[in-house]
């Protein structure tokens, strides 16, 4: 049974569907769907842009029903705890350009050629996409002159079929995109579907609510010669060229940890400075007037602070006092919170301000340390799945087999430390251990390699400038550099 069976038949095996059918409902489906709502909000609240710009201040009129207000403040402010959390894990684990080792030299040369600082870009986006979604799609495919490039699909465009409950294998993909195009006069969307098995791709475009297939091709083309003769001819990969960057093994988006208490922290911020702007905070009463309905003084309460009453005149005002302690612990909860179940670090906590030693900086950034935990090792297992191409694109064009070969992802973590006692650490060391490691964790090197070889070169122009200057018997010699 070829892939594309598999698919129509796992899908409605009861109901029979044309491919056509099956792909639209997946696609009205997904649309529709949470986890794709999820990824929007997570991307928009990325960008600051929260759900509380959207929401009016309202009041109870004289009818008892809520409706927005006109004549008093009416302040939105919304606040960047998700950007500055998916900034910070980034920064934390791929800020620094991480390092792809081999031990065949050869190998070592094509791997740097594809993990170049463009993809190391690219990687750093994907967190980025993976963190604000849950999951981020890295496509592979040929270039128009037959290289091999890899491409960042948005995470809201990808539909996958998983072959098994892990979600480690794909069976099927579908992306689903829109472009603009001239039509007369105007420009209208125009929504395309690609559908992706192990026996090709299939390219639709919406018209009028249907799905017209505009072609069928192979994955990529490939210039194959057989005798004499070179003729291009379409090829498919075993595997999908697609793969998933997951931020965790649930594929659950940040934001869906932390959305609600982002939201109710905006819209006490944003009250507080509401009442604030309408001080004075009093309602004026006033007395030997004809009174008013209970709707009617509800709104003139909420809308103008004001309360008509009969009987002897008189004027006064009744104060409404602001319970600003209460707000404030609640607003501290709130931000204790966020950074708690975000697994951030909070950097205005009291506890930056002593110089912390390097034990209590592990402490602070625990809860970071092991987000990224958990986010290296999904890119890892990612990495191996885009490795696997690189392998098979090598062996097709240079008929050389890699698989074999060990290969290693490091990511070299951006961790925040007290620097004077890591370099008094690095001094109390000498002669313990090897002058490589402790070159290696001082705090102001940035290659180990290029570091002892300036020592080597200062230890000998010591030699030659001062032949008699004793050294403690410390050389560098050339083999530990």
């Amino acid at each position: 049974m070829n892939a594309l069976q598999e698919i129509l038949d796992n899908l409605d095996a009861n109901a029979p569907m044309s491919l056509e059918e099956i792909i639209h409902m997946e696609v009205s489906q997904w649309e529709r769907s949470e986890e794709r709502k999820k990824m929007v909000a997570g991307k928009k609240y990325y960008r600051n842009e929260n759900d509380i710009l959207a929401l009016e201040r309202k009041m109870i009129d004289e009818d008892g029903r809520l409706v927005a207000v006109k004549n008093l403040a009416d302040n939105r402010i919304p606040h960047g705890f998700v950007r500055k959390l998916v900034d910070q894990k980034l920064g934390y684990l791929l800020a620094r350009p991480f390092m792809v080792e081999t031990e065949k030299e050869d190998y070592q040369k094509l791997l740097d050629g594809y993990f170049d600082k463009g993809f190391k870009k690219m990687l750093k986006n994907l967190g980025k996409d993976a963190i604000n979604a849950g999951k981020a799609w890295l496509q592979v495919y040929y270039t128009e002159d037959g290289e091999l490039a890899f491409m960042k699909i948005p995470s809201e465009e990808g539909i996958p079929f998983w072959k098994d409950a892990a979600h480690t294998e794909l069976a099927a993909f579908i992306r689903v995109y829109e472009t603009e195009e001239y039509e007369v006069k105007r420009k209208k969307k125009v929504k395309n579907v690609q559908f992706w098995t192990t026996e090709g791709v299939r390219f639709y475009r919406e018209n009028a609510g249907r799905y017209e297939l505009v072609k069928e091709t192979s994955h990529f083309s490939m210039m194959v010669t057989e005798g004499e003769n070179v003729e291009e001819r379409g090829v498919n990969w075993e595997r999908i060229p697609f793969i998933c960057f997951k931020y965790n093994d649930e594929e659950q988006p940040l934001i869906d940890l932390i959305k609600k208490l982002v939201d109710d922290y905006d819209k006490r911020t944003s009250g507080n400075s509401n009442d604030l702007e309408d001080l004075p905070n009093s309602a004026y009463v006033v007395k030997n007037f004809n009174g008013t309905g209970a709707g009617e003084f509800r709104k003139n309460m909420a809308q103008y602070r004001v309360a008509f009453v009969s009987g002897d005149g008189d004027l006064k005002t009744v104060s409404i006092e602001m319970n600003n302690e209460g707000y404030k612990n609640h607003i501290e909860q709130l931000r204790r919170d966020i950074y708690e179940f975000g697994r951030g670090v909070d950097t205005q906590s009291d506890k930056f301000g002593n110089s912390p030693s390097g034990i209590a900086l592990r402490f602070l950034f625990s809860d970071l340390d092991m987000d990224a935990n958990d986010l290296e090792l999904e890119f890892q297992s990612s990495l191996e799945q885009l490795l696997w191409f690189i392998d098979t694109h090598i062996l097709n064009t240079m008929k050389v087999d890699y698989s074999e070969e060990t290969v290693e992802f490091i990511f070299n973590r951006d961790i925040l430390i007290n620097e004077t006692e890591a370099v008094t650490n690095a001094k109390d060391s000498v002669g313990i251990i090897s002058d490589e490691t402790i070159v290696a964790n001082h705090p102001w090197v940035t290659n180990t390699k290029d570091e002892l070889d300036r020592i080597k070169e200062e230890q000998k122009a010591d030699e030659i400038n001062y032949p008699n200057l004793p050294n403690d018997g410390k050389v560098i010699t050339d083999e530990t550099g």
